[in-house]
């Protein structure tokens, strides 16, 4: 098969189903392949698109369930707009916004800049207002100068979240449900379910948690994929995703690196690029705990999402330290082998 762009198909209030997904290689042997390892991997949902319509859904893709990490991408793509405002400033430091915990924030810790929390190389180890994070061989405190060193950390997380709530004068749930979730025409977005979760008595920040379904989170992904552009709208500047989706740190920075991840962007990972296979260039990952994933593949106008549903009450009580039963967990290397099954059956 050739590699061709497919027609830019803008989806309605409804996904549309290709009339022809053998034409992308989804034929029923890769239908096949797919789903057994789809159940294999305890799967609660996943859905293929290419050009905008779905070629693979399994499961059932519009239940609301928690997103977990994957909620930090979703703040990236906010940042953008207000970014390029002037309303926030990337090199304003942590101290230059008034940011501090009821335990004290160290001098070092407060030369930190909101790029080097979006890069979550912030240098600050309080402790997070939620879990999440990278918990295995946490830096002590002051050891790491700002910008310098990877460590996934919740606490930058949940600042930037307050910080974006404090300079927009608008709460992160609401600033998505009027730029995000209205023009996009999400069909399962309820602002109601959307919360803060955390533990208040550790961080004055807390976590900004979305609970979507899997066909609406593809179409954020379809955003991403399309340059910000949703049909005749400009959601997302063109230069805010070129650079929200570049490398800002290699994977030889990490400590604690993934098999197929090449390096982290503003929220964002980046898979690795196989040997022969351009394609994968400029694509990115939003990832969520349990297997919360949305994987957008610009070159091939290709998104990928999976869901392994929790419950709220799990969620909340994850949250809150109430709910520690381990549940199954689908990896990123596992959601990107069965992403392998589709991409390489279209470009072959």
């Amino acid at each position: 098969m050739t590699m061709t762009h497919p027609t830019c198909v803008v989806p309605g209030p409804h996904w549309t189903d290709c009339s022809d997904p053998a034409a992308h290689g989804v034929t029923p042997t890769v239908r096949k392949a797919a789903t057994a390892a789809l159940d294999a991997l305890q799967t609660t949902s996943f859905t293929a698109v290419v050009g905008g319509e779905q070629v693979f859904e399994y499961g059932d893709t519009s239940e609301v369930s928690y997103l977990a990490s994957t909620r930090k991408s979703i703040l990236s793509m906010l940042y953008g707009k207000y970014v390029e405002a002037g309303v926030i400033d990337l090199n304003a430091t942590i101290a230059d916004l008034g940011i501090d915990e009821a335990r004290g924030l160290l001098p070092i810790e407060k030369t930190a800049t909101l790029r080097d929390l979006l890069i979550t190389s912030s240098g600050v180890y309080y402790p997070a207002g939620s879990p999440g994070g990278d918990m295995t061989g946490v830096p002590e405190r002051g050891s790491k100068t700002p910008g310098r060193f990877f460590h996934y950390n919740n606490w930058d997380f949940n600042v930037l979240g307050a910080v974006f709530e404090e300079l927009t004068g608008t709460s992160v749930h609401d600033a998505f449900a009027r730029e995000l979730a209205e023009p996009l025409g999400l069909q399962d977005f309820d602002r109601a379910r959307q919360r803060m979760l955390g533990y208040g008595d550790k961080s004055r920040y807390l976590a900004y948690h979305f609970f979507l379904s899997g066909r609406d989170m593809a179409r954020l992904g379809l955003l991403m994929v399309r340059n910000g552009r949703w049909g005749d709208q400009q959601l997302i500047s063109p230069e805010w995703v070129r650079e929200s989706t570049s490398m800002h740190v290699a994977v030889r920075d990490m400590a604690r690196p993934k098999p197929r991840v090449a390096g982290y962007s503003y929220l964002w990972w980046l898979p690795r690029v196989p040997e022969g296979k351009l394609h994968w260039q400029g694509a990115f990952v939003a990832a969520g705990h349990f297997g919360q994933f949305i994987l957008g593949v610009p070159a091939l106008d290709m998104v990928f999402v999976n869901r392994r549903a929790v419950t709220d009450e799990q969620a909340i009580g994850r949250n809150q330290g109430t709910f520690t039963e381990e549940l199954p967990t689908v990896t990123m290397e596992e959601f990107l082998g069965v992403c392998d099954l589709f991409i390489d059956a279209h470009t072959a």
